[in-house]
């Protein structure tokens, strides 16, 4: 007669654990995107303040519809799972150059320069939280 092993607490704790961890990466990943789908929007409608922004940062006003077409690409790319890897270097390059430029014209450190980090730390933390295979190939490393 075969006997039916019932789970012990600790399963139940590694699957609420292991749900818990891939919840909190999508709302972490959710909220990047979000935060630069609209930055992208705003480059296509260029409001008052992304115009003053570019003028500020030294960039021609001509520049935001390339900027906004591949900050948007590389969203998408981004939120789509199986090109999610690739989506978060190509956000962390686009956020580095951010950084540069922010730091370039002497933006506050906390709010301005280090804000394209933060985001960089969303999208790799929501990436890592929400993606086994993902830390499966750190841990290779």
């Amino acid at each position: 007669m075969p006997t039916s092993k019932m789970p012990d607490s600790t399963d139940r704790i590694g699957a609420q654990s292991s749900k818990g961890r891939r919840w909190t990466g999508r709302v972490l990943s959710a909220v990047a995107i979000l935060f630069l789908a609209m930055d992208a929007m705003f480059k296509f409608i260029r409001p008052a303040p992304v115009v003053q922004s570019f003028e500020r940062l030294g960039y021609p006003l001509t520049t935001a519809i390339a900027l906004g077409t591949l900050l948007l690409t590389c969203t998408i790319l981004y939120a789509i799972p199986r090109t999610t890897t690739l989506g978060a270097a190509l956000l962390t390059g686009y956020l580095g150059g951010a950084v540069s430029a922010h730091l370039r014209v002497g933006d506050p450190l906390f709010s301005h320069v280090l804000f394209p980090v933060y985001l960089g730390a969303m999208l790799w933390g929501g990436l890592y939280l929400r993606d086994a295979r993902f830390r499966a190939m750190l841990r290779s490393y």
